[in-house]
């Protein structure tokens, strides 16, 4: 069963450049660094739902102590602060034992009793989670095995720090099948449908490579055992260990690992599809999956925080040396479009202006969805995360609004009337109404939910307003995406039905999700998007029926091409369709059955001209136009219209492994 961590996830990382005595002596907290990921991992549990896991590892420890140690848990994200405090009373505990000790010591000895938690030094050796490297994973997965054993990070231990590796992030690879083959025919027994694990193993193998050949020319120098570690360690070259491990890899990622002798390295993808952010002073080097995290917890500009390069690999020595350099070539910077419709915290600048244009990018179509007529149009949104992208479609609004009056006044005064009449209903009628129509009571993303429930979750989650909606009006609500369209049939539709309008228009910020994500989201079943149910529902009805079977014949051609060769057959189910002549398909589809309400149903989409319009013309928009950024995107694209064909469960990566 595959790895669901390879979804979108938070990591993050803090790294301290002075011992811990320095951070007693400045904060009167020897564990500072511990307090500072627990703050980074909480500003980030919008990436997290059903798990995280925390890695300590502490430097200069002596040969027979323990020097790396990780803590997981499949308590919900929200409880992060519970499984912080649950260390803290560790370390209390630890102190009464020794405190006890000291204080027998200086009653029989006369030693000088320190208190344990005023010795630094004692901290670190005492308790596991003191350290100078912290590293934090938050994690959702919808699929595989939701146990401990599936959280990050993944820990590959020896008797050599040099060989010890933990390593967590936020990635899937499209070609775990191959990085398999590749381990088989070196003689390793690789786990099968593990890209983490894949990741895991091959660095680890790589790391095994480097420093076997340094030990044995140590050794061979005559150089003594006992000195060979330190040395190893200095001459260890994390960057060649990267560039090796990585040749093959093709995804998104944004990976941390850290080697049991304390070198730090952090790597992101050649695309640039998953995010990667550092801070760093003289005091700390800082990870996180988001700018904004950075911001708040340490106090500083967006100007001091930076962003990892795509293809680059950040790299930070036991001793402290940091270097930022190439594992491999960059390829055209895709960032994933849905970091910013969905997943980062709206409060980053950048995000917060992006989601609000995206929102204003679908002005011109409601508009004349609703005929101009906003006296009977009432404007919500649902869920939360639409509420940015939502201002910024009223802003939208009013400017479209203020053009038409402005217009209109320039005709009068052109043709020399005035007409009251007519400037009263310019003026005082006919405005943007805008309304809090459906409520959240539960702080839950159900879009990550597990999918068995996730309806009778968001019935549960939300209420609404009454009394402001007639049945007059219509009722536009502002959805940041509408990936499967369940929800809005089974829950929502049915929820803001209960206002009786006289019509539902949904809107999304996100265009139509045609194929499957294979990069990190969860929208990699390509038979559950509700825009491919609708095109394939549209070729029956049509008498098109013999596409869906070219298509599957075209598509296991492609897949025995060489996958740099490959095209997305799959492009082909839609090119009978307009984008609009699909969305009224979905709009039937989504309609609720059963209820008392008999009013209709109508579905805008964002185009994609519009997305780039608002969040940039390098972000990434394969799940929406098919056109992948790296070539195992293709691959995964035909294998999943394969299954869909073939009526087989799962994951189209995961068929791949």
């Amino acid at each position: 069963m595959s790895d669901p961590i390879g979804h979108e996830c938070g990591i993050a990382v803090v790294r301290l450049k002075k011992p811990l005595g320095y951070f007693y002596q400045k904060y009167g907290n020897a564990l500072y660094g511990l307090d500072a990921l627990q703050a980074l991992m909480t500003k980030q549990r919008n990436r997290g739902q059903d798990g995280f896991g925390i890695g300590c590892s502490k430097l200069g420890m002596p040969p027979g102590l323990p020097y790396m140690f990780r803590e997981r848990s499949t308590e919900s994200v929200e409880r992060i602060g519970q499984a912080f405090e649950e260390m803290r009373k560790d370390m209390k505990r630890i102190a009464r034992r020794i405190d006890k000790q000291r204080k027998d010591e200086r009653d029989q000895e006369g030693k000088e009793f320190v208190p344990f938690e005023e010795d630094p030094e004692a901290i670190k050796r005492e308790f596991e989670m003191a350290g100078e490297i912290y590293i934090g994973h938050l994690r959702y997965g919808t699929s595989g095995d939701f146990g401990k054993g599936a959280l990050h990070p993944y820990m590959r231990r020896t008797t050599w720090p040099t060989r010890t590796l933990m390593v967590m992030g936020n990635f899937n690879l499209t070609n775990t099948r191959e990085l398999n083959q590749i381990m088989m025919q070196r003689g390793q027994h690789p786990v099968f449908g593990t890209d983490t694990q894949s990741v895991l193993e091959e660095i680890g193998f790589q790391l095994d490579e480097a420093h076997t050949k340094l030990y044995h020319q140590l050794r061979d120098s005559g150089m003594p055992g006992t000195d060979i570690p330190q040395h190893i360690s200095e001459k260890l070259d994390v960057n060649a260990v990267i560039q090796d491990s990585a040749k093959r890899w093709d995804g998104g990622y944004a990976i941390v690992g850290v080697i049991g002798n304390g070198d730090l390295f952090a790597m992101r993808d050649p695309s640039g599809i998953r995010p990667c952010y550092y801070y760093e002073n003289d005091e700390i080097f800082t990870i996180a999956s988001e700018r904004v995290a950075l911001m708040s917890v340490f106090g500083v500009s967006e100007e001091e925080i930076q962003e990892l390069p795509p293809a680059h690999v950040a790299v930070i020595k036991a001793d402290g040396g940091m270097s930022i350099q190439k594992f491999t070539e960059p390829r055209e910077f895709k960032p994933c479009s849905f970091e910013c419709i969905y997943f980062s915290r709206g409060n980053d600048s950048d995000i917060y202006r992006q989601r609000k244009a995206l929102g204003e990018q679908l002005v011109p179509q409601v508009v004349k969805a609703i005929e101009n007529d906003f006296e009977h149009t009432v404007l919500s949104f649902i869920p939360n995360t639409a509420e940015t992208a939502y201002f910024g479609f009223l802003d939208g609004l009013r400017k479209s609004r203020r053009g038409v009056v402005k217009e209109a006044l320039m005709d009068m005064l052109k043709r020399g009337e005035f007409d009251e009449a007519k400037l009263d209903d310019l003026v005082l009628r006919n405005w943007p109404r805008a309304e809090k129509i459906a409520l959240k009571d539960i702080k839950m993303r159900t879009f990550i939910a597990q999918e068995t429930g996730r309806d009778a979750l968001v019935s549960g989650s939300y209420d609404i307003t009454y009394g402001v909606v007639t049945s007059k009006d219509n009722l536009v609500v502002i959805d940041d995406s509408i990936v499967r369209g369940t929800t809005l049939k089974k829950s929502l539709l049915r929820i803001l039905a209960r206002t009786n309008p006289r019509r539902i228009i949904v809107c999304s910020t996100a265009p139509q999700i045609r194929y499957p994500d294979c990069y990190g989201i969860d929208m990699a079943e390509l038979g559950k998007f509700i825009a491919f149910q609708a095109a394939v529902g549209l070729l029956r009805e049509r008498g098109l029926s013999h596409i869906v079977r070219d298509t599957y014949n075209a598509c296991k051609a492609e897949m025995r091409k060489p996958k740099e060769e490959m095209r997305n057959a799959v492009k082909a189910i839609y090119a009978p369709f307009t984008d609009d002549e699909i969305s009224a398909k979905i709009a039937q589809m989504i309609s609720p059955e059963d209820t008392p309400w008999h009013g209709s149903v109508e579905v805008i989409y964002q185009t994609i001209p519009g997305l780039h319009q608002a969040l940039g013309a390098e972000y990434g928009d394969w799940y929406f136009s098919g056109d992948y950024p790296t070539p195992g995107g293709y691959s995964v694209a035909n294998q999943s219209f394969i299954l869909y064909c073939e009526a087989k469960d799962g994951r189209a990566h995961e068929a791949l492994l």
